[in-house]
Protein backbone atom coordinates (compact mmCIF):
# COMPACT_ATOMS: atom_id res chain seq x y z
CA UNK A 1 0.00 0.00 0.00
CA UNK A 2 2.64 2.53 1.07
CA UNK A 3 6.19 2.78 2.37
CA UNK A 4 7.76 5.56 4.41
CA UNK A 5 10.89 7.47 3.47
CA UNK A 6 13.12 5.60 5.87
CA UNK A 7 14.58 5.97 9.34
CA UNK A 8 16.37 9.12 10.43
CA UNK A 9 19.70 8.85 12.26
CA UNK A 10 20.65 11.13 15.16
CA UNK A 11 22.65 13.32 12.78
CA UNK A 12 19.66 13.71 10.43
CA UNK A 13 20.69 11.30 7.65
CA UNK A 14 18.00 9.06 6.13
CA UNK A 15 18.48 5.28 6.05
CA UNK A 16 16.56 4.06 2.98
CA UNK A 17 13.95 1.32 3.33
CA UNK A 18 14.60 -2.15 1.85
CA UNK A 19 10.89 -2.83 1.38
CA UNK A 20 9.10 -1.23 -1.57
CA UNK A 21 5.47 -0.69 -2.58
CA UNK A 22 4.17 -3.93 -4.12
CA UNK A 23 6.46 -6.23 -2.09
CA UNK A 24 4.78 -9.02 -0.18
CA UNK A 25 6.01 -9.16 3.41
CA UNK A 26 5.97 -11.72 6.20
CA UNK A 27 5.63 -10.55 9.78
CA UNK A 28 4.91 -12.01 13.19
CA UNK A 29 1.37 -12.40 14.48
CA UNK A 30 1.76 -9.62 17.07
CA UNK A 31 3.80 -7.21 14.89
CA UNK A 32 2.66 -3.70 14.13
CA UNK A 33 -0.61 -1.95 14.83
CA UNK A 34 -3.88 -2.75 13.08
CA UNK A 35 -6.03 0.15 11.90
CA UNK A 36 -9.32 0.29 10.03
CA UNK A 37 -9.80 3.00 7.37
CA UNK A 38 -13.06 3.19 5.40
CA UNK A 39 -13.92 -0.35 6.50
CA UNK A 40 -10.63 -1.86 5.27
CA UNK A 41 -8.02 -3.24 7.70
CA UNK A 42 -4.33 -2.26 7.44
CA UNK A 43 -1.21 -3.03 9.47
CA UNK A 44 1.29 -0.30 10.33
CA UNK A 45 4.75 -1.47 11.38
CA UNK A 46 8.43 -0.70 11.49
CA UNK A 47 10.64 -2.26 8.86
CA UNK A 48 12.44 -4.10 11.67
CA UNK A 49 9.19 -6.02 12.38
CA UNK A 50 9.25 -7.52 8.86
CA UNK A 51 10.66 -11.07 8.83
CA UNK A 52 10.82 -11.59 5.07
CA UNK A 53 10.28 -9.73 1.77
CA UNK A 54 9.20 -11.17 -1.58
CA UNK A 55 9.47 -8.75 -4.48
CA UNK A 56 7.98 -11.28 -6.93
CA UNK A 57 4.53 -10.25 -8.13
Amino acid sequence: MAVGGGAKTEDGKIIAMDVKVGDKVLFGKWSGTEVKIDGKEYSIMKESDIMGISSGK
